[in-house]
């Protein structure tokens, strides 16, 4: 039996991972900024912890953990999965959105991984698991706000990975593509305000394809909850697990187009070095 601490479980891929957990037979930590939407959506279980949090109250992250680890001892799955999108060009975007964005994708996260990780050093064991996206790994036009904070998550997910790797606590990203939840929904997704015509073409198309992909992402959310499920027992878990086809295409597209530039540039790269003689 494992404890789950699951951040943003009221909906989407939380609630579903928080419902797979219980019936598999672990304890859950679901928190959600009202703790009523939980319950309403869970129900009353025994084994399930309803707790409000807003990830962005570091005081109230800390309350969470402690109201946790009073309830069931532990926390060994620690989900960071509470965040929203920000669609719009980096230019359209106000400073209030941008701080907002940032404040729970990044330093909510932060919040909460502070709060829990003196429980798992304590215990010298744990596995955290940090939603990011198929925009952590590459930025794309009308997303550039939002794929800057899931970038920042993946920084910070591989620096956790080296630091508490020898303390016996896993650290994962996860990187989803699109799949078929309420992200694209005005609940998860904020749009800019602002529209400049000389984006139309780029983050302005962007703007009109989501509103036609929503809700036919080609993305299983009930089929990723359940691999994440399976993923908290994984042996040798990686640094990173991407989710979906679309995020393994966008991967190695990725890896092919910056092996161009290494190839490309190489001569310029490398010039910038001391030379030889002079570090004699």
């Amino acid at each position: 039996m494992k404890t789950w601490f699951i951040t943003g479980a009221s909906r989407g891929f939380g609630l579903r991972i928080a419902k797979l957990a219980l019936e598999q037979g672990d304890n859950v930590v679901a928190t959600a900024r009202r703790a009523d939407a939980v319950t309403e959506a869970l129900g009353n279980h025994e084994r399930l912890l309803a707790l409000p949090l807003d990830v962005t109250d570091e005081a109230q992250a800390n309350a969470a953990v402690t109201a946790a680890v009073e309830a069931f001892g532990s926390i060994d799955v620690l989900l960071n999965n509470a965040g929203f999108g920000l669609l719009g060009a980096v230019e359209e975007a106000s400073a209030e959105d941008v701080e907002r964005v940032f404040r729970t994708n990044v330093f909510g996260l932060l919040n909460v991984t502070r709060a829990a990780l003196p429980t798992m050093r304590a215990q010298r064991s744990g596995r955290i698991l940090n939603i990011s996206s198929i925009g952590g790994y590459r930025g794309a036009a009308g997303f550039g706000v939002y794929s800057s904070t899931k970038f920042a998550v993946e920084g910070l997910s591989e620096a956790l990975h080296a630091e508490l790797a020898p303390l016996g606590i896993q650290v994962t990203v996860v990187e989803p593509g699109y799949f078929r939840t309420d992200f694209l929904d005005a609940t998860s997704l904020t749009v800019s305000g602002r529209e400049i015509a000389d984006y139309a073409e780029t983050a302005g198309r962007v703007r009109r394809v989501a509103a036609d992909l929503n809700h036919g992402q080609p993305g299983d959310p009930d089929k990723l909850a359940q691999v994440i499920v399976d993923f908290a027992d994984a042996a040798n878990p990686p640094v990173r697990l991407p989710l979906g086809s679309d995020t393994v295409a966008a991967i190695e597209a990725k890896h092919a187009a910056d092996a161009e530039i290494v190839a490309k540039w190489r001569a310029i790269s490398v010039s910038t070095d001391f030379a030889a003689a002079d570090q004699a």
